[in-house]
Protein backbone atom coordinates (compact mmCIF):
# COMPACT_ATOMS: atom_id res chain seq x y z
CA UNK A 1 0.00 0.00 0.00
CA UNK A 2 1.45 3.36 -0.96
CA UNK A 3 1.36 6.48 1.25
CA UNK A 4 -1.65 7.98 -0.56
CA UNK A 5 -3.70 4.77 -0.17
CA UNK A 6 -2.70 4.58 3.48
CA UNK A 7 -3.70 8.22 4.03
CA UNK A 8 -7.12 7.59 2.44
CA UNK A 9 -7.64 4.45 4.53
CA UNK A 10 -6.94 6.42 7.73
CA UNK A 11 -9.15 9.31 6.57
CA UNK A 12 -12.05 6.88 6.00
CA UNK A 13 -11.78 5.70 9.60
CA UNK A 14 -12.31 9.13 11.18
CA UNK A 15 -15.37 8.88 13.41
CA UNK A 16 -15.39 5.06 13.37
CA UNK A 17 -16.52 3.83 16.77
CA UNK A 18 -16.05 0.36 18.25
CA UNK A 19 -18.82 -0.42 20.75
CA UNK A 20 -17.91 -3.26 23.13
CA UNK A 21 -20.43 -5.61 24.77
CA UNK A 22 -19.91 -3.87 28.15
CA UNK A 23 -20.76 -0.48 26.61
CA UNK A 24 -17.28 1.02 26.42
CA UNK A 25 -16.32 2.66 23.16
CA UNK A 26 -13.17 3.50 21.24
CA UNK A 27 -13.52 6.18 18.55
CA UNK A 28 -10.98 6.96 15.85
CA UNK A 29 -10.62 10.76 15.96
CA UNK A 30 -7.58 11.62 13.87
CA UNK A 31 -4.42 10.30 12.25
CA UNK A 32 -1.74 12.38 10.65
CA UNK A 33 1.71 13.83 10.61
CA UNK A 34 2.80 17.05 12.29
CA UNK A 35 6.11 18.61 13.36
CA UNK A 36 6.53 15.80 15.95
CA UNK A 37 5.88 12.98 13.46
CA UNK A 38 3.13 10.39 12.89
CA UNK A 39 0.27 10.27 15.38
CA UNK A 40 -3.07 8.63 16.09
CA UNK A 41 -5.73 10.12 18.37
CA UNK A 42 -8.54 8.02 19.85
CA UNK A 43 -11.32 8.69 22.31
CA UNK A 44 -12.21 6.12 24.96
CA UNK A 45 -15.46 6.09 26.93
CA UNK A 46 -15.43 3.58 29.78
CA UNK A 47 -18.24 2.94 32.21
CA UNK A 48 -16.90 0.15 34.42
CA UNK A 49 -14.39 0.79 37.17
CA UNK A 50 -11.13 -1.12 37.36
CA UNK A 51 -7.88 -1.66 35.55
CA UNK A 52 -8.12 -1.51 31.77
CA UNK A 53 -4.93 -3.41 30.96
CA UNK A 54 -2.03 -5.26 32.50
CA UNK A 55 1.47 -3.86 32.99
CA UNK A 56 3.34 -3.50 29.71
CA UNK A 57 5.85 -1.27 27.91
CA UNK A 58 6.58 -0.07 24.39
CA UNK A 59 10.14 0.36 23.07
CA UNK A 60 9.18 3.11 20.58
CA UNK A 61 5.72 4.50 21.41
CA UNK A 62 4.84 7.60 23.41
CA UNK A 63 1.26 7.64 24.69
CA UNK A 64 -0.47 10.74 26.02
CA UNK A 65 -3.80 10.56 27.86
CA UNK A 66 -6.05 13.52 28.57
CA UNK A 67 -8.97 12.93 30.91
CA UNK A 68 -12.00 14.89 29.75
CA UNK A 69 -14.44 13.44 32.27
CA UNK A 70 -13.85 11.20 35.29
CA UNK A 71 -10.65 10.02 36.96
CA UNK A 72 -7.89 7.60 35.98
CA UNK A 73 -5.32 5.72 38.01
CA UNK A 74 -1.97 5.22 36.31
CA UNK A 75 0.95 3.11 37.46
CA UNK A 76 4.06 4.28 35.59
CA UNK A 77 7.36 2.65 36.53
CA UNK A 78 5.78 1.63 39.85
CA UNK A 79 4.61 5.15 40.75
CA UNK A 80 0.89 5.78 41.15
CA UNK A 81 -0.59 8.90 39.60
CA UNK A 82 -4.23 9.96 39.66
CA UNK A 83 -5.35 12.07 36.71
CA UNK A 84 -8.52 14.10 37.21
CA UNK A 85 -10.84 15.64 34.63
CA UNK A 86 -8.85 18.23 32.64
CA UNK A 87 -5.51 16.60 33.51
CA UNK A 88 -3.14 14.66 31.33
CA UNK A 89 -0.21 12.30 31.51
CA UNK A 90 2.41 11.13 29.02
CA UNK A 91 4.01 7.69 29.07
CA UNK A 92 7.35 7.51 27.27
CA UNK A 93 9.10 4.60 25.53
CA UNK A 94 10.31 1.85 27.88
CA UNK A 95 8.17 3.01 30.82
CA UNK A 96 6.17 0.16 32.34
CA UNK A 97 2.58 1.29 32.63
CA UNK A 98 -0.99 0.29 33.21
CA UNK A 99 -4.10 2.28 33.95
CA UNK A 100 -7.67 2.06 35.05
CA UNK A 101 -10.92 3.89 35.56
CA UNK A 102 -11.54 5.04 39.13
CA UNK A 103 -14.54 7.21 38.26
CA UNK A 104 -17.87 6.68 39.93
CA UNK A 105 -19.38 7.70 36.62
CA UNK A 106 -18.16 7.42 33.04
CA UNK A 107 -14.54 8.02 32.07
CA UNK A 108 -13.90 9.89 28.82
CA UNK A 109 -10.32 10.35 27.68
CA UNK A 110 -8.38 11.12 24.54
CA UNK A 111 -5.41 8.89 23.79
CA UNK A 112 -2.60 10.01 21.50
CA UNK A 113 -0.12 7.43 20.22
CA UNK A 114 3.18 8.46 18.55
CA UNK A 115 4.00 6.75 16.23
CA UNK A 116 0.68 4.92 15.81
CA UNK A 117 2.20 1.49 15.28
CA UNK A 118 -0.48 -1.19 15.17
CA UNK A 119 -2.54 0.25 18.03
CA UNK A 120 -5.75 0.80 16.05
CA UNK A 121 -5.56 -2.80 14.80
CA UNK A 122 -5.16 -3.93 18.42
CA UNK A 123 -8.35 -2.13 19.43
CA UNK A 124 -10.19 -3.57 16.40
CA UNK A 125 -8.96 -7.08 17.27
CA UNK A 126 -9.93 -6.82 20.95
CA UNK A 127 -13.37 -5.56 19.89
CA UNK A 128 -13.81 -8.43 17.42
CA UNK A 129 -12.77 -11.08 19.93
CA UNK A 130 -14.95 -9.66 22.72
CA UNK A 131 -18.00 -9.43 20.45
CA UNK A 132 -17.45 -13.03 19.36
CA UNK A 133 -17.05 -14.25 22.97
CA UNK A 134 -13.45 -15.34 22.39
CA UNK A 135 -11.89 -13.60 25.43
CA UNK A 136 -11.70 -14.85 28.99
CA UNK A 137 -12.82 -12.77 31.99
CA UNK A 138 -9.33 -11.23 32.26
CA UNK A 139 -9.51 -9.96 28.65
CA UNK A 140 -7.08 -12.54 27.25
CA UNK A 141 -7.89 -14.43 24.03
CA UNK A 142 -8.80 -18.06 24.76
CA UNK A 143 -7.18 -19.26 21.53
CA UNK A 144 -3.37 -19.02 21.71
CA UNK A 145 -3.18 -18.07 18.03
CA UNK A 146 -5.35 -15.00 18.66
CA UNK A 147 -3.15 -14.29 21.69
CA UNK A 148 -0.14 -14.17 19.35
CA UNK A 149 -1.91 -11.79 16.97
CA UNK A 150 -2.94 -9.56 19.90
CA UNK A 151 0.60 -9.54 21.32
CA UNK A 152 2.00 -8.42 17.97
CA UNK A 153 -0.44 -5.48 17.89
CA UNK A 154 0.60 -4.03 21.27
CA UNK A 155 3.88 -2.83 19.74
CA UNK A 156 5.59 -3.74 22.96
CA UNK A 157 6.06 -6.27 25.70
CA UNK A 158 4.23 -7.63 28.71
CA UNK A 159 5.78 -7.39 32.14
CA UNK A 160 6.80 -10.81 33.40
CA UNK A 161 7.96 -13.14 30.66
CA UNK A 162 11.41 -12.20 29.35
CA UNK A 163 11.43 -10.19 26.12
CA UNK A 164 13.18 -13.01 24.22
CA UNK A 165 10.58 -15.55 25.36
CA UNK A 166 7.78 -13.24 24.19
CA UNK A 167 9.46 -12.73 20.82
CA UNK A 168 9.94 -16.45 20.29
CA UNK A 169 6.72 -17.83 21.76
CA UNK A 170 4.12 -15.11 21.17
CA UNK A 171 5.81 -13.88 17.99
CA UNK A 172 5.86 -17.48 16.75
CA UNK A 173 2.15 -17.83 17.51
CA UNK A 174 1.49 -14.62 15.56
CA UNK A 175 3.38 -15.94 12.53
CA UNK A 176 1.58 -19.29 12.69
CA UNK A 177 -1.77 -17.49 12.98
CA UNK A 178 -1.03 -15.50 9.80
CA UNK A 179 -0.10 -18.69 7.92
CA UNK A 180 -3.36 -20.27 9.07
CA UNK A 181 -5.39 -17.28 7.89
CA UNK A 182 -6.14 -15.46 11.15
CA UNK A 183 -6.97 -11.89 10.19
CA UNK A 184 -8.09 -8.83 12.09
Amino acid sequence: MNKEQERLEWKNRIGETLVHPDGRTVTFLEQGIDEKGDFLILEHQIKREGMINGPHWHPMLTESFKVREGRMRFLVDGQEQIVESGGQITVYPNQVHQFGNISEQQLIMTHEIRPPGLHWKMFVLVHKLECEGKMNKKGIPRNPLWLGVAWECIDGYLVGPPKLVQKIFLGGLAKLAKVLGYRI
